[in-house]
């Protein structure tokens, strides 16, 4: 993410010995027979697995052990932790498509979902080099900074970094909160509609802020898409640096679409 943007926007695991001496054998046969009862669907796509305290007693041994067998089938991208919540396993892979007109919620009705996006930062920033070239504007202009979730089926499937140029977009952030759309926060400023100039894909490992969004292990890389959006007059309006989980996202590039 954005190394100096932290501080300009308002905004477990331990490895415990069991008390029999082979905590290799009992977690690791726990993570190895709830992996089973997944894939035979005991445990079905999307559902909260027992609470630790529930598969203790189930498998007569402590938390602790449990917590070990939950954090290896994370890694193993079977499950995934939400903080305050439960461990869930991965539920699906929504099919998102990167075109001319790239739009959130437009593909994910394609795929029978709903979602939205949710605005976890806002503020204004000074453009960078990167930010400079990407909207045509001198470093050092004025953008509006957000970092912003998207969701789907409850389900964290990005977290992105957006720059927009000021004062053209100065309410953006407020329509985005309210309404969780970029096109209609679009619409209030006059771009009724717009386009996606590029994207560059890649895959790289998340850093921790990212992986705690996306709800998965640091270890376990995602998608990086970069890309820039223009108005119908090819003025860029939007650079941005979205992570995709990648076990819980499939992209489509589709050079067709009209």
């Amino acid at each position: 993410m954005h190394a100096s943007l932290g501080n300009a926007c308002v905004t477990f695991m331990t490895d415990v010995i069991s008390s029999s001496g082979e905590p290799d054998r009992f977690w690791s046969r726990i993570a190895n027979e709830l992996a089973e009862a997944i894939g035979q669907g005991v445990y079905a796509p999307g559902v909260r697995l027992p609470s630790e305290h529930s598969l203790a007693q189930q498998f007569g041994v402590n938390r602790h052990t449990i917590r070990r067998s939950l954090a290896s089938l994370v890694q193993r991208g079977l499950v995934h932790a939400a903080q305050g919540r439960g461990t869930f396993v991965e539920s699906f892979a929504v099919d998102l498509v990167l075109g001319k007109r790239t739009r959130h919620r437009h593909s994910l009705s394609h795929a029978g979902l709903r979602g939205g996006l949710q605005v976890l930062r806002a503020c204004e920033v000074q453009a960078g080099l990167d930010e400079a070239q990407a909207l045509h504007m001198d470093v050092g202009s004025a953008l509006l900074y957000l970092q912003v979730l998207g969701e789907g089926a409850s389900q964290p499937l990005h977290v992105s970094e957006r720059w927009f140029p000021l004062p053209r977009f100065a309410n953006l952030a407020e329509v985005v909160r309210s309404s969780g759309s970029i096109t209609e926060a679009f619409a209030q400023h006059g771009v009724l509609d717009y386009m996606r100039l590029e994207s560059r894909i890649s895959a790289r490992l998340p850093n921790k802020d990212v992986a705690e969004h996306l709800s998965q292990p640091i270890t376990r890389p995602a998608l990086l898409v970069t890309s820039v959006n223009v108005d119908l007059s090819n003025v860029p309006i939007e650079f941005s640096k979205a992570w995709f989980a990648g076990d819980r996202v499939t992209l489509t590039v589709n050079h067709h679409d009209s």
